[in-house]
């Protein structure tokens, strides 16, 4: 597969930068090793194996091993992702402890993928290849870029992490008979929330309350509208397709699920894609929307709308440190903010669908290109940062001055500390995500007691008190894509020039007058089954036929 795995990146990078240069030769001189470095299979699960065979680096490494780490870069202001008070306390506190240089490999959250194929073309990718998606994560096995793993020798040197994440790995980390993929440890919670300015819907004679169906919040918009106060929040899609979860028939078809949701290719051709379309079509027709939301296509520029006034939703994941209601407020004192209730972009007769979370958060492998010495240093990282001082210090910071501990042992933030151990807006999560993607407590009661405060802006706790009471509320309504166990070569082959033209499609379709939705919709459907997407679901078919999915 090597030939494939160059020729994959090659072409990746010719679409991402134009040049060829990544793919003049691969130096590697190991081109598909298995964990330890020996030619032959990992073993299997469950397969025994003495620790002595694993070299033992508990006093440090012999030789100085260099350690890259990717981590989100979300371009957060004042914030330097590689070079901060919590990348030199993991030198201090690891690196240095291990002989080892911890290396942070900034990856850009809006475009990672474009980022880890040029990486990994220039044969400069870090030593964790990671997703959080798993069609993706397939898309890089298919790739032939990760090792081949021996889940004996993560025991070995991770065993907390793998005390933590064996039963998961075991069951989701195996493609192809080939143990590839290991784990973040994902609770049962979420962050995302819609904000709307209740306010506005004040102005207008609502309420928040009265907003429960898709009909009552088109009515809403269309009085905004009317008031001269602003339109609702929309934005390019893209990455990430989810979009008609609320015109899916309820109960689910599980097969049909598998056929058509998909966060790697869009669907473009079901009913629920057709009504979603069409209604947003009509939003746009009547100025219920913004006009250039396709010029929205990062949250930077989503987020700017909604702080100055321009729109009154604004869906992002909530944190204690988040700026967005101090920056709008610094517009408009007089703002007020409520979480919109899910139901309200639910037709009438419709539930309030939504895609559950795979029971893991982040999906990683081990770059083809990693020593052996490397990959041990990764299961040692992953240990080290599994301690609970260490995992707390890193989601807390510093006692006296991130935060103070209430009697029942949870950290309080002290929202207005601006110093050298400030976290990043997202409470450091892009640090900490390889472990865990909330922070954590052992007592679960404790843990979601301080889950809420993470999410809760100073003054705003209700926001973050009514957004997880909708996720609860609304838990029997989301389910999980499909997990296909085989490499689906077609998804991997059209997805990116799919991804283009959905948006392309899907935007001339809400932008086509209302008279014309029909033809202009059919036309890009066949568009769309032309290009690739029949193939992909060809291919789809043939593994849920042959029950290779999960």
């Amino acid at each position: 597969m090597a030939k494939k795995r160059i020729i994959s990146l090659c072409l990746a990078l010719m679409t991402a930068i134009g040049i060829l240069a990544g793919c003049t030769g691969n130096t590697n001189n190991n081109p598909n090793p298995s964990a330890g470095g020996s030619s032959d299979p990992a073993p299997s699960a469950g397969a025994s194996s003495d620790a002595g065979s694993f070299p033992d680096y508990s006093a440090g490494f012999p030789e100085r091993v260099t350690l890259e780490i990717p981590v989100y870069e979300r371009a957060f202001e004042g914030w330097n992702v590689t070079d901060n008070y919590y990348t030199r306390w993991i030198q201090k506190e690891f690196g240095d402890k291990y002989n080892v240089t911890v290396k942070f490999v900034p990856i850009t959250r809006t475009s990672e993928v474009t980022d880890y194929e040029q990486l990994l073309a220039s044969h400069k990718a870090p030593d964790i290849i990671f997703h959080y998606d798993m069609p993706q994560a397939l898309a890089y096995y298919g790739e032939d870029v990760m090792q081949t793993l021996n889940w004996d020798e993560i025991a070995h040197y991770a065993p907390t992490y793998w005390n933590n994440m064996s039963e998961t790995i075991k069951q989701y980390g195996t493609v192809d008979g080939e143990n590839v993929f290991f784990f973040g440890e994902r609770p049962s919670l979420d962050s995302f929330t819609t904000l709307i300015r209740k306010d506005w819907v004040e102005k207008v004679g609502m309420k928040v309350e009265d907003l429960t169906s898709l009909e009552k919040y088109n009515e809403m918009l269309t009085k905004w509208k009317e008031a001269g106060l602003g339109v609702g929040g929309e934005s390019l899609k893209k990455n990430n397709y989810t979009y008609n979860y609320a015109f899916r028939n309820w109960p689910i078809d599980e097969k049909e699920r598998a056929l058509y949701s998909d966060l790697s290719v869009a669907d473009m051709t079901t009913e629920a894609t057709e009504k979603y379309l069409r209604n947003l079509n009509y939003q746009f027709n009547n100025g219920l929307i913004d006009k250039e939301f396709y010029l929205r296509d990062d949250d930077n520029k989503i987020k700017a709308e909604f702080v100055a006034g321009k729109t009154g939703t604004y869906g992002f994941y909530l944190s204690s440190n988040t700026d967005v209601i101090t920056a709008t407020l610094k517009n408009n004192p007089e703002a007020e903010f409520a979480v919109l209730n899910p139901e309200a972009v639910v037709p009438e007769g419709n539930v309030p669908q939504g895609r559950a979370y795979w029971p893991f958060g982040m999906i990683m492998g081990i770059n083809y290109e990693t020593s052996d010495m490397e990959r041990a240093a990764v299961w040692m990282y992953l240990e080290w940062m599994s301690q609970p001082e260490n995992l707390f210090f890193l989601q807390n910071g510093v006692e006296g001055q991130n935060y103070t501990l209430d009697a029942d042992g949870i950290a309080v933030k002290n929202a207005d500390f601006k110093g050298e151990s400030a976290l990043s807006q997202n409470n450091n999560k892009d640090y900490w995500c390889l472990v865990i993607e909330t922070v954590k407590y052992d007592d679960p009661e404790k843990m979601r007691v301080a889950y809420l405060r993470s999410m809760s802006p100073p003054g705003y706790e209700y926001l973050a008190e009514q957004s997880l009471a909708n996720y609860d509320k609304y838990a029997e309504y989301r389910t999980p894509d499909a997990l296909f166990s085989v490499v689906l070569e077609k998804v991997n082959e059209y997805k990116a020039d799919l991804n283009s033209l959905f948006q392309e499609l899907y935007v001339k379709c809400v932008i086509a007058p209302e008279s014309e939705f029909d033809a202009t919709y059919e036309e890009a459907k066949k568009t769309y089954l032309e290009a690739g997407y029949q193939e992909i679901l060809d291919e789809k078919q043939k593994a849920i036929d042959e029950g290779k999915y999960r």
